[in-house]
């Protein structure tokens, strides 16, 4: 059975979530943090994303990603892709690092958005 398409649209609102693999940490120092937010800043600037909010936890992310140019998928593979990267080789293990696919709720921005934001 496949996986259902994504929707993706030019000026869609998106909550993202994406979690450790077993729910096991994705940042294990303040060091790991950082990085993501580095990629996160770049993959922001290459995809035209507008970024509204973000929470870093230690086994998970939420994001409040708008995209003007409906570039989801491509920048989310790249946030995903580089940050499991970088993590595996700074700490030297291998495996996956994120649990399956990112979830994506498209937000109606009237009523869900106040709310996700608080």
């Amino acid at each position: 059975m496949t996986r259902p398409l994504r929707i993706e649209f030019n000026g869609a609102l998106y909550h993202i979530t994406s979690r450790g693999n077993a729910r096991q940490a994705i940042f294990l120092n303040e060091e790991d943090f950082t990085d993501f937010l580095g990629i996160l800043n770049s993959v922001v600037r290459r995809y035209n994303f507008l970024l509204h909010a973000y929470c870093l936890m230690n086994n998970h992310y939420h994001l409040l990603v708008e995209t003007p140019e409906g570039s989801l998928s491509k920048g989310m593979r790249q946030l995903n892709g580089l940050y499991a990267q970088r993590f595996n080789q700074k700490h030297q293990r291998v495996g996956h690092l994120l649990q399956g696919r990112y979830r994506s709720i498209l937000v109606d921005k009237d009523n869900y958005l106040l709310e996700l934001s608080r």
